[in-house]
């Protein structure tokens, strides 16, 4: 003979309790989740252009350290930094992190100051700063030696903002961050 087991009332009313409470803490937990999830994204994303942009100042100043300083003193940006800028450039677009076809190489130069100039591309779709210092001393002492550094600067968006504004309405933080990134080799002519 078979008998059912038929549970009681107390008991099925115990697993609806345990059934609601799970389901309790997984509405409360998931929007931490997001946001760690999110977060975690975010934050590579940013680190990964950090170190994009910190592989395109060191191939940059590779190629400064190479060109000549016969030039330097011109009043006008001189001729032998010009594949510096491109070499930035093409380095960042390679990478991804400028878009192709956005703006172009040399962009304004502004300076000299000292041995120092800056060029700026503007709508990439932000501004790309690269600024190439031919006079960097690299090591003190006799003789000093002097190199050349290169800093490149461009803006990373960060996403994460849109996620927090979701959860806390009102709470925000810079939606965007200037990274910056340099690189200094000794002058070879």
């Amino acid at each position: 003979m078979l008998r059912l087991l038929i549970p009681h009332r107390r008991t099925v009313g115990l697993l609806r309790d345990v059934q609601g409470a799970a389901l309790l803490e997984f509405a409360i937990s998931l929007p931490l989740l997001v946001v760690f999830v999110v977060g975690i994204y975010d934050f590579s994303g940013a680190f990964n252009q950090k170190q994009k942009i910190e592989q395109a100042a060191q191939e940059g100043a590779i190629i400064a350290g190479a060109q000549p300083t016969s030039d330097i003193a011109s009043p006008t940006a001189p001729a032998s930094l010009l594949p510096v800028v491109s070499a930035v450039y093409n380095s960042l677009v390679g990478s991804g992190v400028l878009p192709t076809g956005t703006c172009a190489p040399p962009g304004a130069a502004s300076g000299p100051t000292g041995v120092a100039w800056t060029y700026t591309l503007s709508g990439c779709p932000d501004s790309l700063i690269i600024t190439i210092n031919r006079g960097t001393v690299v090591t003190s002492g006799s003789p000093a030696v002097v190199g050349t550094s290169v800093q490149v600067t461009y803006p990373y968006h960060w996403r994460f903002n849109s996620v927090i504004q979701l959860l806390i309405p009102g709470a925000g933080y810079a939606a965007t961050t200037q990274v910056t990134e340099s690189a200094t080799v000794h002058n070879q002519m």
